[in-house]
């Protein structure tokens, strides 16, 4: 929420001025603790065998998603797959699935 944005409603509803910017902040301050503290997804649910060519430790989560996206909906179970849609969120998920090289839908999220 913009500062403008936030005067208008509190002035419409009669709040107090800047009620809603420190909604705001809590909200960011809340979203900037959770990337801290969720750098990757629950290894204990991610078997190693889907990442047989490196060691999934050294994997970047953030970098490498989209290779990582693809490679849990392709060889991964269901628990795995909710695991990933969890940590990176769906819209992260499904922009990295919606198509393959040749432009057809690749994996549908239902």
């Amino acid at each position: 929420m913009n500062i403008a944005l936030a005067l208008k409603i509190e002035q419409l509803l009669g709040i107090e001025e800047g009620f809603f910017m420190i909604l705001q902040v809590y909200y960011d301050i809340e979203q900037q603790k959770k990337k801290q503290n969720s750098t990757h997804p629950n290894l204990a649910i991610i078997r190693s065998i889907l990442f047989w060519d490196t060691k999934m430790e050294k994997l970047d989560w953030q970098k490498q998603k989209k290779a990582i996206i693809k490679r849990i909906f392709e060889r991964g179970n269901e628990i795995e797959k909710k695991e990933i849609i969890r940590f990176y969120g769906n819209e992260v998920v499904s922009k990295a699935l919606k198509y393959n090289k040749s432009g057809e839908i690749k994996i549908d999220l239902i």
